[in-house]
């Protein structure tokens, strides 16, 4: 099965780029919440996440956190494994 990955995100931000193309790398397809395009959103990623800064990134209902907590569980050999996990039931 695919994974289940939702990212909040801003366009601008160098930081959920940098995620976003450490996903690309790994051959993975990905949801994204623009916050800045819909803010909207911001109040539920705060709510999940705790965190007001982006990207806040989920796998498999997992809370990675930003892009320097997505790199070191990259850097870990977590995130292979993480991304194997088949996605929790809705």
């Amino acid at each position: 099965m695919k994974p289940d990955i939702l990212l909040y995100t801003m366009n601008w931000c160098p930081f959920c780029r940098r995620a976003k193309t450490l996903l690309k790398e790994k051959g993975v397809q990905w949801k994204e919440l623009d916050i800045g395009a819909d803010p909207a959103h911001r109040p539920a990623m705060i709510k999940a996440s705790g965190r007001n800064t982006v990207p806040q990134i989920f796998i498999n209902g997992t809370h990675v956190g930003g892009c320097d907590e997505l790199l070191v569980l990259d850097a870990k050999g977590g995130l292979d494994e993480l991304l194997a996990r088949t996605p929790a039931p809705n």
